[in-house]
């Protein structure tokens, strides 16, 4: 089964009105996603169209919920306002927020993230690509298709990828749907220095999914998160990882892409994290175009079934 959003799951879009949001809303209602509410500030009241559907707008994101049943929002906000948009999102109660938006400043996070302790609402994000649970039909419609990523990429299957990177994450579904390799879901959790949710919680959540048969782990250089997660996975995951980390010609002390990506410690580099990945029985992707086959590796080593 998926993890955090299912093919049922109601979607409200923050920026709906805008030329970004307003596109991928309608990539979303493509892909059959759930998309039944808009939020933008002052036009409560009008619709937003697409082919046959006609979506409220609504004035706020508690008005939306309570309206419709939404559990999940992905924001499209401009940066100087989508940490209100987020809060906005735990006012509501809603169990989780995707946060698209590039470039919100950090100390709108860490207070966004003060603000979000002991709430119910999980935080995807910021500076994601979203996530995406396939479904059953042609290109994988049917399925749950929240944020940027190309929805007729995913096939339905037994694995699980997280990753801070968005176009790595679109490399890895690309080269497993072209191995007829399907996926549970496709989780970006963005490259900003203050995010939400971490790669430990996505794997401990693959880990805990019956469906969800290998993992693959793509992380950057900057911070110490990847390294969590691998000595979490040696001591409790027993499924078939692979991992890959990009970086590994960035010099020390330059920010390279995205805001949490810059190496300032002992772990924080691509040889140390790659070191920690081999020593806790992760199997590593020496390129990109190898995510894949590390993968399957890693699966035939356990005796594990990937298709």
């Amino acid at each position: 089964m998926s993890i955090l959003i299912t093919p049922t799951t109601k979607i409200i879009v923050q920026g709906i009105t805008g030329d970004f949001g307003g596109r991928h809303a309608k990539l979303s209602l493509d892909y059959g996603t759930q998309v039944v509410a808009g939020v933008t500030p002052g036009k409560g009241g009008q619709f937003f169209e697409h082919g046959a559907h006609k979506v409220p707008i609504f004035n706020s994101v508690a008005d939306a919920a309570k309206a419709t049943g939404a559990t999940v929002s992905v924001i499209f906000v401009p940066p100087p306002f989508a940490g209100d948009a987020i809060l906005e999102c735990v006012d509501a109660g809603l169990d989780l927020a995707v946060a698209i938006t590039e470039g919100i400043p950090v100390k709108d996070m860490i207070r966004v993230k003060r603000a979000m302790l002991g709430s119910k609402t999980r935080l995807l994000g910021p500076n994601c690509p979203g996530i995406v649970t396939p479904g059953t039909g042609k290109d994988s419609h049917g399925g749950c298709r929240i944020g940027i990523a190309p929805g007729y990429i995913h096939k339905k299957g037994h694995v699980g990828v997280v990753s801070r990177s968005g176009t790595l994450t679109y490399e890895a579904v690309f080269q497993l749907t072209s191995k007829n390799i399907g996926q549970t879901t496709c989780v970006g959790i963005g490259g900003d220095p203050v995010n939400g949710t971490s790669h430990l919680d996505v794997i401990k959540l693959f880990n805990a999914d019956p469906e969800t048969h290998g993992i693959i782990l793509i992380g950057e250089i900057g911070g110490n998160a990847e390294v969590e997660a691998a000595r979490w996975i040696k001591a409790n995951c027993q499924k078939p990882v692979a991992g890959f980390i990009a970086g590994a010609t960035a010099p020390a002390g330059r920010r390279m892409g995205h805001a949490g990506a810059i190496v300032g410690g002992a772990e924080d580099t691509a040889a140390a994290k790659i070191a920690v990945f081999k020593e806790c029985g992760i199997e590593v992707a020496a390129t990109p175009s190898d995510m894949a086959d590390a993968l399957l590796r890693a699966a035939k080593a356990k005796g594990v079934t990937l298709t």
